[in-house]
């Protein structure tokens, strides 16, 4: 009876050995370089603006086998780049961005949906101005592969919702400079490790 024992706890450890591990949810951190939120917005129905801010981080948790994830950004409002230096200091006041109080939102995730192995919305709350409001980030562009050049694991994706500035005290002159304001990120972030 003992060597019937012994055995299947050979083969039990054997099994084991052999199956493979369950991976572990992978963190990214956010490459400042390729991540820019944008913004884009109607000026006076005469013509979609789009801006963009410069300085972003953050980490993105990634686990492949639960199909699950978590997203947490954070954007320095004052690297807000509209092309061109007056606007960017004008749209940094109390009437917009208020960035001398406010130098900085947030977007933390609730929620990653998935279709397969890819992510396809994002629910979180997104933070400006002091205001958190509940968003849904749709992903229209979803990568993970070895970065060819950092040579660690990367993941890239592209973004967007829309949002209405007033709702966030940051309503001047709306309507007439559009209230609605499309937000789109173009991520990536290289494997922590």
């Amino acid at each position: 009876m003992n060597r019937l024992h012994a055995l299947a706890a050979s083969l039990l450890v054997s099994a084991a050995a052999a199956s493979p591990a369950l991976a572990a949810p992978e963190t990214y951190t956010v490459d400042g370089t390729h991540t820019f939120p944008r913004f884009s917005y109607s000026h006076f129905g005469l013509s979609t603006q789009l801006s963009k801010f410069d300085k972003t981080t953050g980490t993105v948790t990634l686990d492949k086998v639960a199909r699950s994830g978590a997203v947490d950004i954070t954007i320095d409002m004052s690297s807000v780049n509209t092309g061109y230096a007056t606007f960017n200091e004008h749209i940094q006041g109390e009437d917009f961005l208020d960035t001398a109080k406010y130098p900085t939102a947030t977007f933390k995730s609730t929620q990653v949906r998935f279709e397969g192995d890819k992510p396809v919305e994002i629910d979180g709350n997104l933070t400006i101005k002091g205001v958190t409001k509940p968003v849904t980030l749709k992903v229209t562009n979803f990568k993970n592969m070895p970065h060819p050049m950092l040579k660690k694991d990367a993941i890239g994706a592209d973004a967007t919702t829309v949002i209405k500035r007033s709702e966030f005290n940051a309503g001047k002159y709306a309507p007439n400079v559009g209230d609605e304001v499309t937000i789109s990120i173009a991520l990536e972030a290289i494997a922590a490790q």
